[in-house]
């Protein structure tokens, strides 16, 4: 079996796949768990998430960092639960289940994401909020400059702006928007607290009183839901989706003496939301980021198995329409599907191959 004949890609950093060809892939060495942005292609990993939360990772209890943006963030909040498969059981159910009209307005979206996350925390919160091991890290942006005003027309303009800068230098989106790590658990989020790009960070508690904002801003897309605006305990201002500066996560993992299992949809990391549609701004090459991380997304053959021979996407709502029955229908039958990713890597996971596991580096 190659990787582009299984369900599943494998890719290796260099101190990662050191550490498996001497100890093979043991759940005590995972100590990173990112999850990218990305709406619906997300649900590509319920299956993955099932595995990788509700049997392999519990058989080694330790320490460990969570860290997510967007749909990315709703996933990690999932893990941290006492019982981190119904969570994500919950989480799917609803974001399936959607329901927009043909043009909603932002509120109408935001109000049916704000439901969404109430039904997937279930009065659970303290979970999240008091785990003994497990950190998260919910990333989310907040608006300066040209974005720090509020209005429709105001945030079309910055957002013109902050992509036309975006588009010169990825630094030049530090101008607009800073990033914001709301964070639970015992460690703080202390990996990230040194600086390590242009972007201002503002570290905030998760709290019960600012939780819901938290993830509801983590995924709030511009123009397509409403800012979340002076959430608790962060400072004031206008908040937005965390992955358009954090996509792919493209954070310091280096920092971290142990590995990184980076369960993704895509086989690379791109590092911001708007960069998406310049393929010379990928994570390659000796990038130190990626020397610790096991990449494992779809395979090209996997995809092309799905309904419509593609992952889900917020395409979806418009190419689909008012018909939400055959949406539902081909979004579950993806998930349904991504089982067998999960059952590929665990077997994997069992007797690691290196053979089968490309660069990282590549």
């Amino acid at each position: 079996m190659s990787p582009s004949t299984s369900a599943i890609t494998i890719r290796l950093g260099r101190r990662a796949r050191a550490r498996i060809a001497e100890h093979g892939l043991r759940a005590l060495d995972i100590a990173i768990v990112p999850a990218a942005a990305g709406g619906p292609k997300g649900l590509i990993l319920h299956q993955f998430d099932c595995w990788l939360f509700g049997d392999f990772l519990p058989r080694a209890p330790r320490q460990r960092q969570f860290i997510g943006a967007s749909i990315g963030a709703w996933r990690m909040a999932a893990a941290t639960f006492a019982d981190p498969v119904a969570a994500q059981r919950r989480l799917v159910r609803e974001y399936v289940g959607q329901r927009y009209p043909d043009k909603p307005t932002p509120a109408h979206v935001s109000r049916t994401c704000r439901a969404l996350l109430d039904a997937m925390l279930d009065g659970q919160d303290a979970h999240l909020l008091q785990h003994a091991q497990h950190s998260l890290a919910v990333l989310a942006v907040r608006g300066i400059g040209a974005l720090a005003s509020p209005g429709p027309r105001r945030d079309k303009r910055g957002f013109l702006l902050a992509a036309a800068g975006n588009a010169l230098a990825r630094e030049r989106l530090a101008a607009t928007l800073e990033r914001v790590v709301f964070h639970a658990g015992p460690d703080g989020a202390s990996w990230l607290r040194s600086r390590f790009d242009a972007f201002n960070a503002h570290f905030v508690p998760l709290a019960q009183d600012n939780l819901r904002d938290a993830l509801l801003a983590s995924g709030s897309i511009p123009l397509v839901l409403d800012a979340v605006t002076d959430i608790a305990g962060a400072p004031p201002g206008r908040y937005w989706d965390g992955g358009l500066v954090d996509y792919h996560l493209h954070l310091p993992y280096q920092r971290e003496p142990d590995l990184v299992l980076y369960p993704h949809f895509a086989d690379h990391l791109v590092p911001g939301w708007l960069d998406k549609a310049m393929p010379w701004r990928r994570v390659r090459g000796r990038d130190a980021a990626l020397d610790n991380m096991i990449l494992v997304s779809p395979s090209p053959t996997f995809v092309a198995s799905l309904p419509n021979g593609k992952l889900p996407d917020r395409r979806d709502f418009p190419h689909y329409g008012q018909d939400h029955a055959a949406r539902m229908r081909d979004w579950r039958r993806a998930i349904a599907e991504s089982e067998r990713m999960a059952a590929a890597f665990a077997r994997w996971a069992e007797q690691p191959d290196l053979r089968q596991a490309l660069d990282l580096h590549a």
